[in-house]
């Protein structure tokens, strides 16, 4: 039986992080069923309790010594793990189980992770002398291909593959049509699904889209819905900007699984997100989605499906977001061309996790 430990940003209560880790087990234990997975985790009891597998905590140093030394790999990701933008102390955290593992010999995988931003002198330099030393490695996107090259990772094979979330399978729409119901949401007219964010300071945002949404309301007789994807910190962030609507909108307050997150994508018609796997979501549920960008990772998954943002988060303007809106309600699908591009990214999803049973079988 392979032993297999996974180092990730799990058991925060972060939807698209918890559906990373669904997707990554869905996928390795589709492939090697009798796998031991063990997932460091900011709740080992929950991530227990949801994902089946076994779990230790993110800061028990001596248990995660014992699970690196005695696993046969250790996958690091998915996500955006290496960058210093939210966190530089989160980056040497994740850097000291890689290079841990390096250290004893380990099979290591940097798994479909988004490389980046990384802008400081020493956190560029450190992430490339770790990464050299790694088995293997597969990014979400061209441009994290791009940047581990520029790190002077030259010794390890890199693999272009896509967010690990769109290997997962698609959802049916009844729990997310019993959601909206339950907040009575009128399910008899089109639906326009927003899912946001806080961002540092970034607050003058909020008002440029209320009243685009305001806009796209009188104009196309949507109801808007928000969607948390982080609960509690979503939440408030999305009544913020419906207190400045002058039409009603629905914000969903509870917290929400993987799949009922998956199943609200399909129930909307469109999908505004300032959150990468709300955008992400809607692919895999081939749902049309429009993204607002705030960080690098929105422009590359955007263009990854063949997509354009709507705006920046610091420079949002009406027009855009209404006009687009409208012209996605009245055409009701993505472009043949988007559906083909998120096609084939389902299909290199699944590459991730044939690459790491691959690696456990080359003995």
């Amino acid at each position: 039986m392979c032993k297999i430990l996974i180092s990730g940003y799990y058991g925060f209560g972060n939807a698209g992080d918890e559906a990373l880790l669904s997707s990554i087990l869905q996928a390795l234990l589709e492939l090697e069923p009798k796998a031991e997975i063990t997932v460091i985790s900011g709740n080992p009891s929950e991530t227990m309790s949801t994902h089946k597998v076994k779990a230790i905590g993110r800061f028990d140093m001596w248990k995660i010594y014992q699970a690196v030394y005695s696993c046969d790999m250790l996958i690091s990701g998915g996500g955006s793990l290496l960058q210093d933008v939210t966190s530089a102390r989160s980056l040497y955290y994740y850097l000291s189980i890689i290079a841990l593992a390096n250290t004893l010999g380990k099979r290591v995988m940097i798994y479909a992770q988004g490389i980046g931003p990384l802008r400081k002198s020493l956190a560029r330099s450190t992430v490339g002398r770790v990464l050299n030393q790694v088995s293997m490695i597969t990014v979400r996107d061209h441009a994290s291909k791009e940047e581990l090259l520029s790190l002077g990772i030259h010794h390890v094979p890199i693999t272009v593959t896509a967010d690990a979330v769109l290997g997962m399978h698609p959802v049916e729409a009844t729990a997310g049509r019993d959601i909206l119901a339950s907040y009575g949401v009128p399910l008899d007219q089109p639906i326009v699904g927003v899912s946001v964010r806080a961002w540092k300071d970034c607050t003058e945002y909020q008002t440029t889209l209320a009243e685009a949404l305001d806009q796209i309301h009188r104009e196309t007789e949507t109801h808007i819905v928000f969607i948390p994807m982080q609960h509690r910190e979503d939440t408030m962030e999305a009544e913020a900007i419906a207190k400045r609507m002058t039409v009603r909108s629905t914000v969903l307050a509870d917290a929400y699984s993987t799949t009922e997150l998956l199943s609200l994508s399909s129930c909307v018609d469109v999908m505004i997100g300032v959150r990468l796997h709300a955008l992400v979501f809607s692919a895999l549920m081939e749902t049309p989605c429009l993204g607002i960008s705030y960080d690098p990772k929105i422009l590359n998954f955007l263009h990854m499906i063949g997509e354009v943002p709507v705006g920046d988060l610091h420079t949002l303007t009406v027009e855009p977001i209404v006009a687009r809106t409208v012209e996605v309600l009245e055409r009701k699908t993505f472009t043949k061309t988007v559906l083909e591009n998120i096609h084939e990214l389902r299909r290199n999803a699944l590459e991730n996790a044939r690459i790491a049973i691959g690696m456990l079988h080359d003995k």
